[in-house]
């Protein structure tokens, strides 16, 4: 969605430097933008739990992520992030500058004081980020018991129960989503520096720096994906070649059949 709707228009601000579409526009578009962000961020936090559960409590997965769940939490995370930003937006003023200069009729920007800009800070940074690492480090101190198991029971000579490839496989997916919250925060913490020390004499270029950092970071999950999963391959090759439209293709089982 970012690639689709906000990196177009973000690409006609840059080269137009003017915003000739009026306030309400500007609204919209600033608001699509904050949206995705925080939704990123949900998701985010949401495997983080995912993935706890998943390996801390494997007994439990099954009963505790259901799918009536997960698409409740979805919901909930969309439509908090939505409040959250509409709330923003409409509480900051929008910043025309028609009246200070001949040469533009205006810019899409949304003035924040410094209260809101601290509170998304903590709201949309802070806090998500220290129940994240909280999570992974967890999930990273488990997991390395558990190996220290498996590989005490291939010293003894024991046979590895299925369960023990599962367990794998859940790290495999912590230690990738580590790595993204990881590329997360080196895309994000710039940001937010700028934002709490934002003053009318930043540079341009800098500030264009970091928003588009940002716009970074939502094309590079699906690289750090594709690197790390043969069946994420497999499923966009499937995706893209249309053979997900054959009715053969509900038969597939991407995770065990990757000839």
């Amino acid at each position: 969605l970012i690639g689709l709707i906000v990196i177009p228009i973000e690409g006609i601000k840059l080269i137009e430097t003017c915003w000739y579409y009026g306030k309400n526009p500007c609204e919209m578009f600033v608001l699509t933008i904050a949206l995705l962000f925080s939704a990123c961020l949900s998701n985010l936090v949401c495997i983080a739990v995912d993935r706890f559960i998943a390996v801390c409590y494997p007994l439990l997965y099954l009963h505790k992520i259901t799918m009536t769940k997960t698409l409740l939490i979805i919901c909930l995370c969309w439509f908090c992030s939505f409040t959250y930003n509409f709330v923003i937006v409409m509480s900051n003023g929008y910043d025309d500058i028609s009246n200070k200069t001949d040469v533009c009729y205006g810019q899409c920007s949304i003035v924040s004081n410094f209260a809101w800009r601290l509170t998304d800070l903590f709201l949309s940074f802070v806090f998500p980020c220290i129940g994240i690492f909280t999570l992974y480090l967890k999930v990273f101190y488990v997991a390395h018991q558990q190996v220290k198991v498996i590989n005490s029971l291939v010293k003894f000579g024991e046979r590895i129960m299925e369960g023990s490839v599962r367990r794998k496989s859940e790290h495999k997916a912590a230690l990738t989503l580590g790595i993204i919250v990881t590329v997360y925060l080196l895309c994000w913490i710039p940001y937010y520096i700028l934002s709490v020390t934002y003053n009318a004499e930043n540079a341009f270029t800098i500030i264009n720096f970091v928003t588009w950092a940002l716009y970074v970071n939502s094309g590079v999950n699906p690289l750090i994906y594709a690197l790390f999963y043969r069946w994420f391959k497999r499923s966009v090759k499937y995706i893209l070649t249309l053979r997900i439209l054959q009715p053969a293709s509900s038969l597939l089982d991407i995770l065990t059949d990757l000839s």
